[in-house]
């Protein structure tokens, strides 16, 4: 097994493992939809990385952080819903890349770039997904509460913004390291799939979390092992993967 191989390995279960995770936490607010706009717009730090010869996240951080604290700011002076504000995030990062992104090196930004990570970004790959990992943990019961019953957590004590911003900012990461696996157009996919595959295996929440996880993981590894043995885009093969895992269990279910 050679280096190159290893690294795409190692970055691709980490990535894909706290995306499933995180994944858990926004399919329960119903925010999935916010992944998708925020990955696109690191579709234009996406496009500078390419041009200028920069690290892909060194690109892609500071645009979707800028998204990140867009969001949250509007979400409390405008009271819009979220997707909304998402979706002019999103038609913001597209139009930008369009006019920037050379069309002839867009792949890195489109479809994502593990196979070509270095061990300096697998590193960062692997601190970024354990503060990530540690971040979603920590916040996880209280923004569960605050899902269920809003008045109910603020009575309790819980300051409602600034979790929602470590929450937004946690979205954040996660987007950008999914760029790196799967690219800036399908990485809500990424984070929403395994956690729709957990939710028709899972019995308790416990159990959700770990399918979650490992349907990532799992779909990750059968991903660039397609790239590997037929030469594939590992990205696609992925979350093509993954749906196929989640259309299984679709059916497992309905036998139970």
């Amino acid at each position: 097994m050679n280096t190159q191989l290893i690294l795409s390995l190692i970055s691709g279960i980490l990535i894909s493992g706290v995306a499933g995770y995180l994944g858990t936490l926004m399919l329960s607010k119903k925010m999935s939809v916010v992944a998708g706009p925020l990955a696109h717009l690191a579709l234009p730090g996406a496009a500078l990385a390419i041009i200028y010869g920069w690290s892909l996240f060194l690109g892609v951080f500071p645009f979707v952080l800028l998204g990140t604290v867009l969001i949250w700011v509007l979400e409390r002076k405008t009271k819009l819903p979220m997707e909304n504000l998402a979706a002019i995030i999103f038609a913001f990062g597209v139009g930008v890349a369009l006019l920037i992104l050379p069309i002839e090196e867009a792949e890195a930004a489109l479809i994502g770039s593990i196979n070509a990570i270095s061990f300096v970004e697998t590193i960062v790959v692997i601190a970024i997904s354990l503060l990530a990992f540690y971040t979603t943990k920590v916040i996880y019961e209280k923004m569960m509460l605050i899902n269920v019953h809003e008045d109910l957590a603020q009575s309790t004590g819980i300051n409602i913004s600034t979790y929602n911003f470590l929450y937004l900012m946690n979205i954040g990461l996660v987007v950008s390291l999914g760029v790196y696996l799967v690219g800036g157009l399908i990485t809500a996919a990424l984070i929403a799939i395994p956690s729709a595959i957990a939710s028709n295996l899972s019995y308790n929440l416990k159990s959700y979390k770990i399918w979650a996880v490992l349907s990532g993981v799992a779909s990750t590894i059968a991903g660039i092992a397609v790239n590997y043995f037929y030469h594939l885009p590992t990205g696609p093969s992925i979350i093509v993967v993954g749906a196929c895992f989640f259309v299984l269990t679709v059916l497992i279910k309905r036998k139970r």
